[in-house]
């Protein structure tokens, strides 16, 4: 057994092991304590300096060192007298049997602890719909055992994922995409503002590259690539309700748009842009409406009285089936790729509020006919999340269907996958409804506060790890695990360069495991 060090003290959530002298622990390091019926995982959340030697002769010591007097600090026998301690606790039990079990007492005192090798986790099992996230990782090192979580349940409960700047959160999601192409348990819609995830260009990998991307992965962009889609929404395909949280409206602008669209149906766009009459709405109101449509939608009059549209995306003559063929895709399980990168904030979160309203009112009217559960989960991946979800924009504009299936969509198949730098700009209610959350890099004490708050598993003594997550490097917390899991996300081109595909049948999957796979 190597031996990497061994307990000396402590109490169940912070146990004290002295590293032995050669050896380096790692912070976030997974390390094991062999039992007689078992084995536990420990996890390192803190390391500090141990010594036999008083603090004031230390320091007497080392000033002598520094000072010219070499040779007074070599009698110390640091690998006696002076070593590391880290601090871990106790993150999961394993029987004799491979059972998983969350433990409740302390390991046996004086115990030797060895680091955990791929054999200590061949009991986690894969589940029958698996989205692919990564590798376990100990510490820094990354151990050849692949992750999964059931997608089932993991699309359908939400997801967060939250990091700064550079941490790998479009990667990762890019990965997980990728390992979900052409299982048409999962409908997947992507609004994407960066353009990056199709893989547009020659040169660059994207979900264009799986081997089943042809009739699975369905690209739409105001400037398409050859045998891809136009993205083109009519305007007779908006209602007022798409608007709601996205666009700020007064009380009296609200009224007018409701008379317009009792009055003119689904042509009312067109009759406020062309400042058609409506009894009951003043002038200057029509007047900002057609400021606000205009710079929304782009959408104007022009010299000779006829009706504009700027925006490549938006239409009075093309278009008409667009979000219908949109949502057709989601309900066949298939993935929608939107660049929305040549579009203003509120234009793209306005395309993707009637794509999602719609598909939403579709799934609700499955549930109360009971063909639900024949129909797949559908997801939507939307990069800055507080943009719909934040605190202050709920509160100034109301909520909008983004928020309605954060709080409601498990009930109707369908959720999210929200990427943010500012997790604490989201409300609690919505956060703790968010039940998988993959935690990469994050250095912003308040930032981590909530998303410590909101996690699955207790993180506390996770705080300092967080912030020292490395490119790639991430936590999973989520309510289909028993504990907290450690990762390391594959960069994506290396992944889909070594991905050999899924087969329909494997041997010893368990079909009705909902936890990640060794």
């Amino acid at each position: 057994m190597n031996v990497i060090g061994q307990i000396v003290a402590g109490e169940v959530s912070s146990i004290l092991i002295r590293e032995k002298s050669g050896e380096k622990i790692e912070l976030g390091d997974l390390l094991i304590v062999d039992e007689k019926e078992g084995y536990l995982i420990l996890k390192v959340f803190d390391l500090l300096y141990g010594s036999q030697v008083p603090q004031a002769a230390r320091e007497l010591l080392a000033g002598m060192e520094l000072e010219g007097h070499g040779g007074t600090v070599d009698f110390l026998e640091p690998e006696l007298r002076s070593y590391v301690m880290a601090k871990v606790k106790a993150i999961a039990k394993i029987t004799d049997k491979k059972e998983l079990r969350v433990p409740k007492t302390l390991p046996g005192f004086f115990k030797s602890v060895r680091p955990i090798s791929e054999k200590d986790i061949d009991f986690l099992t894969k589940p029958s719909t698996p989205v692919y996230l990564g590798m376990v990782r100990s510490g820094s090192k990354v151990l050849d055992v692949d992750v999964f979580l059931n997608g089932l349940d993991v699309f359908t409960h939400h997801v967060l994922v939250p990091a700064t700047t550079g941490r790998g959160k479009s990667n990762l999601v890019k990965v997980m995409l990728w390992s979900v192409v052409g299982e048409n348990n999962f409908g997947v819609l992507v609004l994407d503002p960066h353009d990056e995830y199709y893989g547009r260009h020659t040169k660059t990998k994207g979900l264009k590259d799986h081997p089943d991307a042809k009739g699975n992965v369905f690209y739409f962009s105001s400037t398409p690539l050859p045998g891809t889609n136009t993205l083109v929404v009519n305007l007779k395909s908006i209602k007022p309700s798409h608007f709601e949280g996205i666009v700020d409206f007064t009380d009296a602008q609200w009224d007018a748009i409701k008379i317009y669209y009792n009055n003119y149906g689904e042509d009312w766009i067109e009759n406020i842009v062309s400042g058609a009459e409506a009894k009951g709405v003043a002038l200057r109101t029509m007047d900002v409406l057609q400021r606000k449509f205009n710079n929304t939608l782009g959408v104007y009059i022009d010299a000779s009285n006829a009706l504009q549209c700027r925006s490549r995306a938006f239409s009075d003559t093309a278009g008409e089936s667009t979000m219908g063929e949109m949502i057709r895709l989601l309900e066949e399980g298939k993935m929608v790729i939107l660049d929305t990168s040549r579009l203003l904030d509120q234009a793209e979160l306005l395309l993707g509020s009637i794509v999602v309203e719609g598909i939403f009112n579709r799934y609700q009217q499955y549930k109360s006919t009971g063909e639900l559960d024949d129909k797949p989960v559908i997801t939507l991946v939307i990069e800055e999340a507080p943009r719909v979800l934040g605190s202050d924009v709920l509160a100034s504009m109301g909520e909008n269907i983004y928020a309605t299936v954060a709080r409601e969509g498990r009930k109707f198949k369908v959720g999210l996958i929200a990427i943010t730098q500012l997790t604490s700009l989201i409300p609690r209610t919505i956060l703790a409804n968010m039940n998988t959350k993959i935690i990469m890099g994050n250095e912003v004490a308040p930032e981590r506060r909530a998303i410590i708050d909101s996690a699955a598993q207790d993180l506390s003594e996770e705080n300092r790890e967080i912030a020292s997550l490395d490119k790639g490097e991430a936590i999973i917390s989520s309510n289909f695990t028993k504990f907290a899991i450690p990762i390391h996300v594959p960069l994506f081109e290396d992944y889909i360069k070594n991905f050999k595909g899924k087969s329909k049948v494997e041997k010893g999957k368990n079909k009705d495991s909902t936890v990640f796979i060794g």
